[in-house]
This record gives C-alpha cells, sequence and structure tokens, in this order.
C-alpha cells in the first residue's frame, strides 16, 4: 500500500523559502532607519545647524567655490529631505518598500554628506550600504506583500556577502594591524575601559580575570574570521553561524553603546534562517499566541481563516519581473566585483589594484555604499578624555558634563545605545588626536564662551546658567576604571591623572 498519501505536509519546502526572513529583515530595517534618523534629529542644530559646531550650509558653500559643479558628485546630497521621516511609517506599513528604501537611502546619503566628521563612523556607511542592497529584496509592489514574496535570491546573496565581509573584515584587520594585544589575547583586558562609551556592566566585567578576557577574545576571533564561512553553508551549519554571530552581536552591546550597529547586523544575520526555521521556532516559543487564535477560532472561524491567510507565505517569486532580473544580475556584478578588489588588498599585503580600479573607486566612494569594514584594528591604551571647564575669575574653575562620555567620576556609566551622541563620541576620537588635527574643539570652546543655545543643549547640563563663563579651557585626563575595593569605599566608577592642557585658557578677548 502507498503510505506517502497518509504521511504528513513535509516542511522541508519551507526550508529554501526566505519570505519571513526577508519580511522581518525589512521591517527591523525602517525600525533602524527611524532610529537612526530621530538620534541625529536631537542633536541637529548643535552639531551641523546655522548655529552650531559645523554649520551646514558653510560647508557646502566651501566645498562649491572650491570644486565647481564637480562638488555635486564629491558630496552627493539632498541636503536634509526634511520630509525623510514621513517615509519611515509608509516603510513600514509596506506600502512600495523598495521605493521607500531608495527615498531612504537618497536621504540618508545627504545627512552623512552634511553631518562631516560627525558621520564619520561605521555604522553610518553600514547603514547605507545595506539599505541600498535591500531595495533590490523588497517586493516592487505598492501593496504590503513583505510576508508573502519570496525574495531574489541573488540579493539575498548580496547582503549576505555584506554580513561576510562585516566580520571577516573586523577580524582579520586587527591581526594584520600588527598590535600585539590582538595577537596575544590581551585586548580586551582593556577594552572595556578604553572604548568609546562603556556602560556599566562594561566596569563589572574589567573585573574579572585575566584568563576570562583571553578567552573572550579567542572566542571573538573565531565567531569573526571562521563563522562568516560557513554563512554559505548547508542549513544547520548557517543557522549557527547566524545565530553565534548574534550572540557576539548582543554580548557586544552589553558592555558598549555602539549604536544600532548590532541591532543592524543582527538583522542581516535574519536572512540566513529559512522559513521553516521560523516555523519550528514559533511553535517553541509563541504558544500563547496559538492559545489566542483558537479562542478566536471558536468565537469566529472565519476570522481566523483571515488571520492564516495572511500569516500563510503565497507562491515564491513575489512578482519578480524579468527586467528587475536583468537590473539585479548587473549590480549584483558590479558590487561583488568592486567590493571584492577593495577587500583583497586589506587582506593580502602588498596586493596591487587592477588597472582602473582608482578612478572608479574616486567615483564610487562619495556614495558610501560600497566600503570595507573593521573596528578597532589597533586598540587604544590607555583612555585619553576630554573635560571642559569654565570659570569668570581664572582661579575657580567648573566643568561642563556631557551626557555619556565620562566626566564626573562617581556617575555611573550610561546606557544610550541604539540613541548616538555624536559629539561625545567625536570627543573619544579627539582625544587620542592633537588640537590641530581637530580644529572644531576650538570651535566648541567659543560656543560655550558665547553660551550658544544649540550647541549647550547636546551638554547634560549648563554649569553657567546665569551667564557663559569669562574664560574656558580643555583638560586632558587619563581615565580608568576602578576597582571594587575603590568603588566601594568611595563610589566612584573613574579615576584619572591629568595629562595636559589640550586647550589652554582662551576668552573671546
Amino acid at each position: 500500500m502507498d503510505r506517502s498519501a497518509e504521511a504528513p505536509p513535509s516542511a522541508a519546502p519551507d526550508r529554501d523559502r526566505f519570505a519571513l526572513s526577508a519580511g522581518l529583515f525589512l521591517r527591523l530595517l525602517a525600525v533602524i532607519h527611524l532610529i537612526a534618523f530621530v538620534s541625529f534629529w536631537t542633536q541637529l542644530p548643535g552639531l551641523v545647524g546655522p548655529h552650531g559646531l559645523l554649520p551646514a550650509q558653510a560647508f557646502f558653500d566651501a566645498v562649491h567655490a572650491n570644486l565647481g559643479s564637480a562638488a555635486y558628485l564629491q558630496l552627493p546630497s539632498l541636503c536634509w529631505l526634511f520630509g525623510a521621516g514621513n517615509f519611515l511609517h509608509v516603510l513600514f506599513a509596506g506600502i512600495a518598500p523598495a521605493l521607500c528604501l531608495a527615498l531612504l537611502w537618497a536621504a540618508y546619503l545627504s545627512l552623512a554628506c552634511a553631518g562631516q566628521v560627525f558621520f564619520n563612523f561605521q555604522w553610518d556607511a553600514l547603514l547605507l550600504e545595506t539599505t541600498l542592497l535591500a531595495v533590490f529584496l523588497a517586493p516592487w509592489s505598492w501593496v504590503p506583500l513583505w510576508h508573502r514574496a519570496e525574495p531574489p535570491r541573488l540579493a539575498r546573496w548580496l547582503l549576505g556577502w555584506l554580513l561576510f565581509r562585516l566580520m571577516f573584515l573586523s577580524g582579520a584587520v586587527k591581526l594584520l594591524s600588527g598590535d600585539p594585544t590582538w595577537r596575544d589575547l590581551t585586548a580586551l583586558t582593556f577594552h572595556y575601559e578604553t572604548q568609546p562609551l562603556p556602560t556599566s556592566f562594561a566596569w563589572y566585567v574589567h573585573q574579572l580575570p585575566v584568563w576570562f578576557h583571553r578567552a573572550s577574545c579567542a572566542g571573538m576571533f573565531v565567531i569573526e574570521l571562521l563563522v562568516p564561512f560557513f554563512l554559505f553553508a548547508p542549513r544547520f551549519l548557517r543557522h549557527n553561524a547566524a545565530l553565534l554571530t548574534v550572540a557576539l552581536m548582543i554580548a557586544i552591546s552589553l558592555t558598549g553603546n555602539y549604536t544600532f550597529f548590532n541591532l543592524l547586523t543582527i538583522a542581516l544575520c535574519l536572512l540566513c534562517l529559512d522559513d521553516a526555521w521560523w516555523t519550528r521556532a514559533s511553535a517553541v516559543s509563541a504558544r500563547p499566541v496559538c492559545n489566542i487564535l483558537r479562542y478566536i477560532q471558536r468565537a469566529s472561524p472565519q476570522a481566523t481563516c483571515n488571520v492564516l491567510r495572511y500569516i500563510q507565505p503565497a507562491a515564491a517569486g513575489g512578482g519578480f519581473r524579468p527586467w528587475r532580473a536583468r537590473s539585479l544580475r548587473v549590480f549584483a556584478g558590479f558590487a561583488f566585483g568592486y567590493t571584492l578588489f577593495a577587500a583583497l588588498p586589506v587582506v593580502i599585503h602588498g596586493l596591487g589594484e587592477p588597472p582602473g580600479f582608482a578612478a572608479l573607486h574616486a567615483t564610487v566612494a562619495p556614495f558610501r555604499s560600497f566600503n570595507d569594514y573593521g573596528l578597532f584594528a589597533v586598540m587604544t591604551n590607555p583612555r585619553p578624555e576630554i573635560v571642559f571647564e569654565g570659570s569668570d575669575d581664572g582661579r575657580e574653575w567648573r566643568a561642563y558634563e556631557f551626557p555619556d562620555k565620562p566626566g564626573d567620576l562617581a556617575r555611573r556609566p550610561t546606557w544610550v545605545a541604539p540613541h548616538q551622541p555624536r559629539l561625545d563620541w567625536q570627543l573619544w576620537f579627539a582625544a587620542l588626536e592633537s588640537p590641530a588635527q581637530n580644529p572644531w574643539v576650538l570651535t566648541l570652546c567659543e560656543h560655550l564662551l558665547r553660551g550658544t543655545p544649540e550647541v549647550l543643549a547636546l551638554l547634560a547640563e549648563n554649569s553657567f546658567p546665569q551667564k557663559p563663563p569669562r574664560f574656558v579651557r580643555a583638560v586632558r585626563y587619563e581615565y580608568h576604571f576602578t576597582d571594587a575595593a575603590t568603588r566601594a569605599r568611595t563610589g566612584q566608577w573613574w579615576r584619572r591623572t591629568p595629562l595636559d592642557f589640550y586647550v589652554e585658557r582662551v576668552s573671546l578677548r
């Protein structure tokens, strides 16, 4: 007797489908854009507004005066599309997702160009590249079909290639930089206190023994250098590679404020999980939802049918037309070739660029959408920190407190991600360099002397609420976490020793 007719339907077809994963990825990408736009919008007046530290309009005028019409290619920007946020709820609702992604890419590129030094972060480049690639993943339709349309395999592969480059290059640059602390696995013994904006949990991890930090460093190298190759392996290995990467991102987010970087990397990992995986995961973890559906079924069978019809994926393809397939193949060939040739010299020292690549790079680079990656290639140790102080008489000085960077020794390290306080972040970089390399720091001192409201809004509190001080200076200190005994005795999270004056006493006169 043929028992095949009696056998339950196989879940195998769902192992080759990624409609649910693509839908979750696009929705999460919409949330990340919302975070990124709102986060920057709250800081825009003080950073690049007309009365900010680096006024964008003056910057665009200067670039145009120097480059002429070539400025439009070197600085591709809509110069703030104020209505960009309106596309976020449209994208999240599922209306014209591909078009909305293209508009979001253009809007965020405009902000990145206008933001100048305050947008020179790898997660900004990663968001731009992810969004551009996602345009080819999303359905080209006006109706919400994210939960039903099977994404093009080539578009999903491009995003997997992005995840591979992000992780593998991050591990490779650490070993190839020549930093001995990465090679002897001691980098994490001081990383938690020297990273830009540690969380309070980083203080506790910093107190753990050296063997733990060495083991953590070794595990990180395994995930960054070995695991990425399994992102293209059969499903069991691919799933575990994605989950290990997610685990690393969660661990990093617990100890450091890296804005939306960890969330965006996790979103890329979702595309490695097929619909069968999500079905099994939901069967284990979503029993309360099933109970609700059973209740609805008893109350209204028709409503249950509508819910199931919405959840159930439709046929593969999602209306993927031939012209889109041809466009995707051309784009994928260019994107893969360009990023491969850009990454190879990073991994293979002495490898030259192919003929004509430099000219191509000069054209493509201003769009910040095909990038190399690799955070913390060389570790910073110890931690210099700039503290701004004001005085009315030149003898008694009061410090300005910033929202999230270390200052007051007794203040608990903050947990601010996925928001990015961009001034706090940039001051961490400035402390590692000279004042001549960061002239905007002197501009910050001028705004403190003038009491510019837009700039003062970037601080945690104004130490001179009645009127601005007569004098301002910037003192560079070396900061370290306290040990457990010191914190129990004094309540201080930090200890510091003075290094030098980053900016000596200045006044408006």
